[in-house]
């Protein structure tokens, strides 16, 4: 491919995790395995939650709706990644390449508001119990998610029609496992600077004001929980919250990592390292660490998983 302005590439070449070659197949069995999980305990929940009239509440209605992203954020990557590894190929076309681009950025955004609503709901529900009801109506909790998805989609939107006016010219080594906006942007030959200015600006109003909303919604609840006389009371809430958190910091926390952290403190292992925790491992983990205290839903999914139920069905 010759370059120059008036070339452009077909395709780009995702290198992912190449360079750890004598280790593919471990990865491939490592990604396969988190693939499934994710995927099966995703769609557990969504089947618990749907088939159990009890759980349709907001907490509930924000979990199915989260578990539904999360099953489709890594279902935007992993896959493509297994059949590269499995292919020994890394090349994906251009219009693939900003498709999986748009997909990526859609879910992760969403990702992101979610958690954010999530974390209203339980401000909510903790500070203003008798008012619980009457605060979380179904618009409320529909607008919650409704205006969430208008703006996750048209948000990588934005960014695809500015990269697909880009040139790109001889370089189409992408050295990340899938079609990332900041692993782009270098290979184009074209000014990339309105794409830069729009990247740190977004992400500072979807990634940060949200991020905000939850420390100051968590800041309340811990405040809110301490008042509690009842120590059981007290850990009984902790709990609820305390997993919610921790899922919090580790999704924001890598993608902080990734796209606004200085230039210089990246590199092609850390930017993969902390994409694989937002993109797979966040996706994985939200099924246990939402379920696996839950009495309610564990029962759920046993009565929906009952053979008595299947087979009535």
């Amino acid at each position: 491919m010759e370059k120059g302005n008036q070339s452009s590439v077909s395709e780009f070449l995702l290198l992912g995790f190449s360079n750890w070659s004598g280790q593919q197949a471990l990865l491939f069995a490592l990604f396969l395995c988190l693939y499934l999980t994710g995927l099966l305990g995703n769609l557990l929940i969504m089947l618990a939650i749907a088939s159990d009239h009890h759980l349709h509440t907001p907490m509930y209605f924000f979990l199915a709706n989260l578990s539904f992203v999360d099953l489709c954020l890594c279902s935007t990557t992993v896959p493509k990644m297994l059949l590269n590894m499995q292919t020994q190929t890394q090349s994906i076309s251009y219009s693939a390449c900003l498709t999986q681009m748009y997909f990526c950025v859609m879910f992760a955004n969403m990702d992101n508001f979610l958690l954010t609503v999530m974390a209203y709901d339980r401000y909510v529900a903790i500070c203003y119990p008798l008012h619980y009801s009457t605060i979380m109506t179904q618009r409320l909790c529909a607008s919650l998610v409704a205006v969430p998805w208008v703006i996750a989609t048209l948000n990588p939107l934005l960014h695809t029609l500015l990269i697909a006016r880009l040139n790109f010219c001889s370089d189409n080594v992408i050295r990340h496992f899938f079609c990332d906006i900041n692993s782009l942007l270098p290979l184009s030959c074209s000014d990339t600077s309105l794409n830069q200015l729009m990247v740190l600006a977004v992400v500072g109003l979807i990634f940060v004001v949200p991020s905000g909303c939850i420390l100051v919604s968590y800041t309340r609840i811990i405040s809110a929980v301490m008042k509690v006389p009842s120590a059981q009371g007290k850990l009984k809430a902790f709990s609820t919250c305390g997993s919610h958190l921790a899922l919090v910091v580790l999704f924001y926390g890598a993608i902080t990592g990734v796209y606004l952290s200085p230039s210089s403190n990246h590199s092609t292992e850390k930017d993969s390292a902390a994409s694989v925790i937002f993109m797979v491992v966040a996706p994985v983990l939200n099924p246990f660490i939402y379920s696996l205290r839950n009495n309610e839903l564990k029962g759920a999914l046993k009565k929906a998983l009952s053979p008595s139920k299947i087979f009535s069905q």
